[in-house]
């Protein structure tokens, strides 16, 4: 891994060249092919992931192999920090979207890193806080909002604006269904009622909002 890719990564952000090159020569690089799983739930393994190209979804599962998407990552997000702190299993599974280029740095050097830089612990944990917002929020949905809010919310929260249009990522019904936890007919059949009132439209695999998705239905 470069020092110049390396640069580009917030959590590196303001690192000194002399570190960055430290953690260049400690990082192996890996690709990995659409759906592969990078890292299995229950696992025990510490090494810390830093995506430099592609999409993952990080998902739960029980025993009968229903899922549930809890967060998306893209280039220049990292996963698998937990258990680099507390040292217990793999809390999710990651799974590869897209064909996707990761570094991958030991837990070992990375925890020994940290321990000396108090900055870096520092970005850690806000980060973690972050997604720990998220998580309480993901959560607070499925148990308060309907299937209709659910599916609303992940429309507003996948979508940028871009050249002037409100769309989201790439998303398939089976997908969002897994994000809210209800089934692909159902949401089939929202978005069904959602394109018949010109509140959204399809632009390939992503969903363009037209208008201010009601809050009820």
């Amino acid at each position: 891994m470069s020092v110049d890719a390396l640069h580009k990564i917030p959590l590196f952000a303001d690192v000194e060249e002399e570190d960055l090159q430290q953690i260049a020569a400690a990082s192996v690089i890996r690709t990995y092919a659409k759906n592969s799983i990078l890292i299995t739930e229950g696992d025990r393994s510490s090494s810390l992931y830093i995506i430099l190209d592609g999409q993952v979804r990080v998902f739960v599962s029980d025993e009968d192999g229903k899922i549930n998407i809890v967060n998306r990552l893209g280039p220049g997000d990292y996963f698998g920090e937990l258990s680099l702190i507390d040292d217990e299993p793999r809390s999710a599974s990651v799974e590869a979207q897209t064909t996707c280029k990761v570094s991958i740095l030991s837990g070992s050097f990375f925890a020994g890193y940290v321990e000396q830089r108090p900055r870096m612990a520092v970005r850690l944990l806000k980060n973690m806080g972050r997604r720990l917002r998220n998580t309480t929020v993901h959560a607070k949905n499925l148990a308060l909002m309907d299937v209709y809010g659910r599916i609303a919310s992940v429309l507003l929260q996948s979508a940028a604006e871009e050249d002037g249009r409100l769309i989201t990522s790439p998303l398939t019904q089976q997908e969002i269904a897994d994000q809210v936890g209800s089934s692909r007919e159902m949401v089939s059949r929202i978005l069904k009622d959602l394109r018949a009132g010109d509140y959204i439209a399809l632009d390939g695999k992503r969903i363009v909002i037209n208008k201010h998705i009601p809050d009820r239905w």
